[in-house]
């Protein structure tokens, strides 16, 4: 019996010590939260998007807290987020980062574009892409089934009748998870200053682009030509234009014969706009 006590009594001291233990750790080694992250959190939109770089809101306050972020880096808050974060901090009031948005690669919609054959796989981008690129004969075009669409997780984009991605400015956040959705690279993220763009991805030749696309880049270097500032040269068969050359005079856009050359506001109009500008 006197065994089974000692016992007990063992228990119940190795208990009591651990538990001592616990309390003098909690006490003196507990790390404080600087009550700054919970105030930069709620400064936050809470979208969890990652395009400022890091996974998650809380993350992001924390490297902000923490001084390894800077009070703008919030894409999707923009300057009313940079300027509260930045109040909270007690830092100068950073200018937020230049919000860009999503431009569309592609202007060959399912009329501009030859078809080899019907698809009848998953109707996925990625699906489509991986069985040889879901009828459309253009290899670099878009595909036209979504899948940037499904991604957005502010619903700001959506597939047009002629199979082709818009954007809802008012709607984008900037935050780019869209480019990563695409399998064929046609989404890129630029800023709004950059008014002029090659919409068009294709590195065929000229007789390879128009057997499969009526309004793709033919490599014709016109615009090259006209271009007054030098700022387009010709890659790989197709049209590139330096953003930090361009002067957005539009003379390129006014010469492309097949019209791959466009304002990036055109992008963002609805289809309506975009087929008028196209049948000019």
């Amino acid at each position: 019996m006197s065994i089974y006590v000692t016992a007990i009594i063992s228990m119940a001291g190795l208990g009591l010590l651990f538990a001592a233990i616990l309390v003098i750790a909690d006490r003196y080694l507990m790390v404080k939260e600087d009550p700054r992250l919970e105030e930069v959190l709620e400064a936050l939109p809470g979208s969890n998007e990652g395009a400022c770089g890091y996974p998650s809101c809380r993350s992001a306050a924390e490297a902000i807290v923490g001084g390894e972020a800077e009070t703008n880096i919030c894409l999707v808050g923009g300057q009313d987020t940079a300027e509260e974060v930045a109040k909270i901090m007690g830092k100068e009031v950073a200018r937020a980062v230049d919000q860009k948005y999503p431009v569309i690669l592609c202007l060959g919609g399912n009329k501009e574009s030859t078809y080899l054959a019907t698809y009848i796989g998953v109707k996925t981008c990625e699906a489509a892409a991986l069985a040889g690129g879901g009828g459309k004969a253009c290899l670099y075009g878009c595909l036209g089934f979504g899948d940037c669409a499904r991604a957005c997780p502010f619903d700001a984009l959506n597939i047009s009748e002629d199979g082709l991605p818009q954007v809802d400015l008012d709607k984008c956040t900037g935050c780019g998870v869209c480019v990563e959705a695409c399998p064929r690279n046609l989404i890129v993220m630029r800023p709004r200053s950059e008014e002029v763009v090659v919409a068009c991805s294709s590195l065929g030749t000229a007789r390879e682009v128009k057997k499969v696309c009526k309004v793709g880049c033919v490599a014709c270097g016109l615009c090259v030509k006209v271009c007054p500032v030098d700022a387009i040269t010709m890659e790989n068969n197709l049209a590139k234009i330096d953003p930090e050359i361009c002067n957005n005079c539009g003379d390129c856009i006014e010469k492309c014969p097949t019209k791959c050359i466009i304002s990036t506001s055109i992008l963002l109009r609805q289809k309506e706009s975009l087929k008028k500008v196209l049948a000019t």
